[in-house]
């Protein structure tokens, strides 16, 4: 059994290194293996809330000092530091959150934020969480593609590390519908792979040429960069 200290992201990254990569656990079932080992830790397994407020604290501490080297949170830190540098405006979406640790970051920045994500447990999860870790987060369960929000709801929306879950027609949609969600800015991040890891539920890969054709679709201005990863920053 995991002890709570030990709880944060990194968990999911030494899952996929030690389980997955090796062929000992199949990916399909690396969500199933995760959510296990978090309840695994709390008092009662059958109300693990304690053990999950306890990963939400130490991922967010580890992103904000200095996480274990090769760890999921070092990867992930240099992103969302990345990210939060990015917003223009007061009113934040983010498409595809999943447990929301950049949305809470960008909430305890001060920015008015609206996270989404399809798995209705985990947006559940995040509406639980975010008022005990001190961070005010508007949550609704949607579909990236087609979000029941109007247009030009927030001042900036992200897609960060979400696009590589999905087909090329499918990330497509949801370039479109961050444009009309958008009043200023679109943020598209995503991972450099040579191959997608199915641990994480990817399809497909990207490269800066990629993205460039992309941003060259939307008929906006845009740039192009790498930083941990690739950005496509539309301006509207």
């Amino acid at each position: 059994m995991i002890g709570t200290d030990r709880l944060s992201n990194d968990l999911a990254g030494w899952l996929d290194r030690t389980l997955v990569q090796p062929g000992i656990l199949p990916a399909e079932r690396f969500e199933e293996a995760f959510v296990a080992c978090v309840a695994s830790a709390a008092k009662d397994p059958e109300l693990p809330d304690d053990a999950w407020l306890a990963f939400y604290r130490n991922t967010l501490d580890a992103l904000a000092g200095e996480p274990e080297p090769g760890g999921t949170n070092a990867e992930m830190a240099p992103v969302h530091a990345r990210a939060r540098s990015l917003v223009l405006g007061e009113e934040v979406l983010e498409l595809g959150c999943c447990f929301g640790f950049l949305s809470l970051q960008l909430a305890r920045d001060g920015h008015r934020v609206t996270a989404t994500d399809l798995t209705g447990g985990t947006v559940e999860l995040l509406t639980r969480m975010a008022p005990q870790l001190g961070a005010d987060v508007e949550t609704h369960v949607a579909d990236a593609r087609a979000v029941a929000l109007p247009d030009g709801c927030a001042d900036t929306v992200f897609a960060v590390h979400l696009v590589e879950h999905l087909s090329e027609s499918d990330g497509d949609e949801v370039v479109v519908e961050m444009l009309r969600l958008a009043r200023r800015r679109v943020v598209v991040a995503v991972p450099f792979e040579n191959e997608p890891n199915p641990a994480w539920g990817h399809v497909r890969v990207f490269d800066e040429r990629v993205l460039t054709r992309i941003g060259e679709r939307t008929g906006h201005p845009f740039t192009v960069s790498e930083h941990h990863g690739g950005w496509l920053v539309i301006d509207l």
